[in-house]
């Protein structure tokens, strides 16, 4: 029992040291050293005068010699380690928080705000895509894109996700309103972007679709139109219902998978969780509350079942890549961070 004391009070000894040193540096804050001195006090007073503390044990009625008191002091170390990860996973969420909405202010006030006056007046369809090194197929992409729907005209974003490529260029030339990320970050914060931007341009309705030429803009009509009519708030578009072309028989399986998860877990049917082919009613995106930088298909579809939106699906064809690399991880690591998404959407 002696060794143990010697040891824990020499640890204690460290950590405070250690403490003063990094607070010296600058690496951690007063409260911080405040908090590891008056924990290596406790340790080392336990190592040199145990007595001192009997009266906490006698509260507890930890008789002396029963190996209860050491059981207490184990218990008691545990809630303090408790009590430290709570506080160091708070300052964790708010730094990733803080850096998350930097990114996002940074990509919106990057956004081209002098080709606005150029569009046509009015509410507009504006198509929001996120794009890493797409190069290679935004170009077609946009040529692509119908001029008008219902009467709307339809406008293009590319939301570049940090590209190494001349995925901005080739974006601007071929006729898309740009905006840049500054690092990389996925996605869902891309797509956060371009839903802000597309508010600020009067969006009467904001619809998502990928960059890479998987999805088909000649079939945007069948999206948009059931919000139009007013028959939908948000409009899904389903490779289940309609026809995709088959990159793996796992990612296949992880479809059916993951959408019949998340038709258990709201209660609302839906066959495609996972597709980013859809057409949201813009008004109703000031509401949602989107966190999701990578896995954001499914956060959106769960955030409108939340909301109580009129959520539909249609048909539509997945196409294979057009060219470049796909920017998915592999299966294994993408089914697991995927059905993290949903837990953690459903949860909130």
């Amino acid at each position: 029992m002696i060794a143990l004391r010697i040891v824990g009070g020499l640890v204690a000894l460290a950590l405070f040291a250690g403490s003063i040193r990094r607070h010296s540096r600058r690496d951690i804050s007063r409260l911080t050293l405040i908090i590891t001195g008056l924990i290596a006090v406790a340790g080392i007073t336990i190592a040199i005068g145990p007595h001192l503390i009997a009266p906490v044990f006698d509260l507890f009625h930890f008789s002396k010699g029963s190996g209860q008191r050491l059981i207490g002091l184990a218990l008691f170390a545990i809630a303090v380690l408790f009590v430290l990860q709570f506080r160091t996973s708070a300052q964790a969420d708010a730094a990733t928080l803080a850096i998350r909405h930097l990114v996002e202010a940074l990509a919106v006030q990057s956004f081209e705000t002098n080709q606005a006056p150029l569009l046509p007046s009015g509410q507009r369809i504006v198509v929001v895509m996120p794009a890493h090194n797409e190069a290679e197929n935004i170009e077609a992409v946009v040529h692509s894109m119908p001029d008008e729907l219902g009467g709307y005209p339809v406008v293009p974003v590319v939301i570049d996700d940090a590209s190494d490529d001349d995925t901005v260029d080739v974006a601007r030339k071929a006729g898309a309103l740009v905006a840049h990320l500054p690092i990389r970050r996925g996605g869902g914060l891309a797509l956060r972007v371009g839903y802000e931007i597309a508010l600020r341009l009067n969006a009467l309705v904001v619809v998502s679709m990928d960059a890479d030429g998987q999805h088909v803009p000649e079939e945007m009509i069948s999206l948009v139109e059931p919000i139009l009519t007013d028959q939908a708030d948000m409009v899904n578009g389903s490779r289940i219902l309609g026809e995709f072309e088959r990159e793996s028989m796992i990612r296949h399986l992880g479809v059916h998978f993951f959408s019949r998860l998340v038709t258990l877990m709201t209660g609302s049917r839906v066959t495609d969780v996972s597709n980013g082919y859809r057409a949201t009613r813009a008004d109703v995106l000031k509401d949602m509350v989107l966190h999701q930088d990578q896995f954001w298909t499914s956060e959106l579809l769960i955030e409108g079942m939340r909301h109580r939106l009129r959520i539909k699906e249609v048909p539509i064809t997945i196409r294979a890549r057009a060219g470049g690399e796909s920017k998915k991880p592999k299966n294994v690591k993408y089914a697991w961070n995927f059905t993290k998404a949903i837990v953690k959407t459903w949860l909130r």
